[in-house]
């Protein structure tokens, strides 16, 4: 069930889904931090999966899309993440899988600058939405419409990795950028590989102090005070050095 708190939050996208899309809306689906639990205002975003019986036209998506945008200049600090996809694929899984609309923070300032042209452009297939039905499907929550188990078919577990795998194998390269993001991805990842457990960052975090080597621990409890808004300083030289380790552990057989 949604808290009072999060489904505050989310009444106002919910109510643009409603008002945009009407009888075209299967469902809209709350995923992600906020709903494992874990959701910190200054380090989540709002992950919404919105499933439509048809591709709606493109005046409809681009109404949707301005409603969407004001929403994510309100807040939280990180904003909003959509996807919309078309019923079938949830009930028929297709990997990569397709959508027909997609919008982040990243993608913002290429929808003002364009809004035809980013209509056209966003609609495609996206390995990471395979990440996202699992995560849906296993630990997500509905906002309206049908209920999920009756909806979202299981995700294969080679799709489902493919996904993430994806997500991090450049980590050595990125992790001095996005330590928060990919020291924790990097633990939830190993914790899905070893133990078929799909967990939030936070959830990831604690998993690598109980399984991974205490040397790595300083850097984890500093990624989880990074999670929770406390000031904190990573050591710059550990970084790549987890992220290789976790590579490695990543790539041997189950």
């Amino acid at each position: 069930m949604t808290s009072p708190g999060i489904a505050a939050r989310t009444a106002p996208f919910l109510r643009a889904c409603l008002d945009c899309m009407g009888g075209n809306l299967v469902g809209v689906y709350l995923h992600g931090s906020a709903a494992m639990g874990c959701f910190h205002p200054a380090r989540s975003d709002l992950d919404y999966l919105v499933v439509l019986r048809d591709e709606p036209a493109d005046p409809v998506k681009r109404r949707f899309l301005d409603r969407v945008v004001e929403l994510h200049r309100a807040g939280p600090a990180k904003g909003i993440e959509m996807s919309a996809v078309t019923e079938s694929v949830c009930r028929h899984f297709v990997y990569p899988t397709p959508f027909v609309l997609h919008f982040s923070a990243a993608h913002l300032e290429a929808y003002q600058a364009d809004p035809a042209g980013y209509l056209l452009r966003m609609r495609g297939a996206d390995p990471d939405l395979a990440a996202h039905f699992a995560v849906t499907r296993q630990r997500g929550q509905v906002l309206f419409g049908t209920p999920i188990r009756d909806l979202f078919a299981p995700v294969p577990d080679a799709a489902y990795w493919d996904s993430i795998r994806l997500d991090i194998q450049d980590a050595p390269a990125r992790i001095q950028a996005q330590p928060l993001y990919l020291t924790l991805n990097l633990c939830r990842a190993l914790a899905w590989r070893r133990e078929r457990r799909i967990l939030s960052k936070a959830e990831g975090g604690a998993w690598g102090l109980a399984h991974l080597p205490a040397g790595f621990h300083p850097l984890l409890r500093t990624a989880l005070a990074d999670y929770r808004g406390e000031t904190a300083a990573y050591d710059s030289a550990r970084l790549p050095q987890f992220a290789r380790y976790m590579l490695a552990q990543l790539s041997e057989p189950d």
